[in-house]
């Protein structure tokens, strides 16, 4: 079985994962999907019935894209794994079906394990916009007769904990795929999740976001998708120098 395109850290296979994992023989420690919500007519939205439950013999730890409807919808499905933790995703735009509904500026990004959280791996990562306390004492008037020292102190920046709700620009407008993912919110997945040298997979891999991401923080990913375009996509990103993504 030949990959579509390979490299040092990266290689793509075209074709549907289920087909074809069963030849690669991988050990992976992290899933990253973004799978079809099936929740629209287009053609190409199709959930893959079944997929979270092959999914367990991959990974012990899988971060998953979707809607509240679809989590809700294909619960069922998801039953072998544990839910650790969910991310919202704010985008600066939205969809709109309905107009009798709220705006939809937000994705969901949960966190499914299996095994004892213990054991698991997992890098919590931090963000430096924390703010030190500040202190302030005002002077005493001079017509009391006394005048105190003041003192202030401000220090801004130093390490927090990311927050739960991520704020990151979508693709609108630039984006290479139907549901293109930007490099931000990918990101923090694979700090959390995969550790340094270690192997992600990406099951929908689309324009390949999750290994440009990957093998620019120094992990080795596997991408598979059944459209030979997106693995065009994908191979020629992936052939681009090493991106800036704190710039991202």
């Amino acid at each position: 079985m030949r990959p579509y395109y390979q490299d040092e850290y990266v290689t793509i296979y075209h074709g549907d994962w289920r087909d074809l994992i069963d030849q690669l023989g991988l050990s992976a420690d992290l899933i990253i999907a973004d799978p079809p919500y099936g929740q629209t007519s287009l053609w190409w939205d199709r959930w893959p019935d079944g997929w979270p439950g092959e999914a367990l013999a991959l990974a012990p730890t899988m971060w998953c894209f979707g809607s509240f409807r679809m989590f809700w919808e294909r619960r069922d499905e998801f039953a072998g794994w544990k839910v650790a933790q969910e991310i919202v995703w704010e985008k600066h735009n939205g969809s709109n079906f309905h107009n009798d509904r709220f705006r939809r500026v937000h994705e969901f990004v949960v966190q499914f394990y299996q095994g004892d959280w213990e054991s698991l791996y997992k890098w919590p990562v931090r963000t430096n916009d924390a703010t030190k306390q500040t202190v302030r004492r005002k002077k005493r008037p001079p017509h009391t007769g006394r005048t105190d020292a003041s003192h202030y102190t401000s220090e801004d920046g130093g390490p927090r904990l990311m927050r739960s709700v991520l704020k990151v620009r979508s693709c609108h407008g630039r984006a290479l795929n139907e549901t293109q993912k930007p490099e931000g919110i990918v990101r923090p997945l694979i700090e959390y999740s995969c550790p340094p040298g270690g192997l992600v997979l990406s099951l929908f891999m689309g324009a390949g976001t999750d290994l440009r991401v990957a093998k620019d923080m120094g992990r080795r990913a596997v991408g598979f998708d059944v459209r030979e375009d997106q693995c065009e996509i994908a191979a020629q990103r992936l052939s681009q120098g090493v991106l800036n993504l704190e710039a991202v």
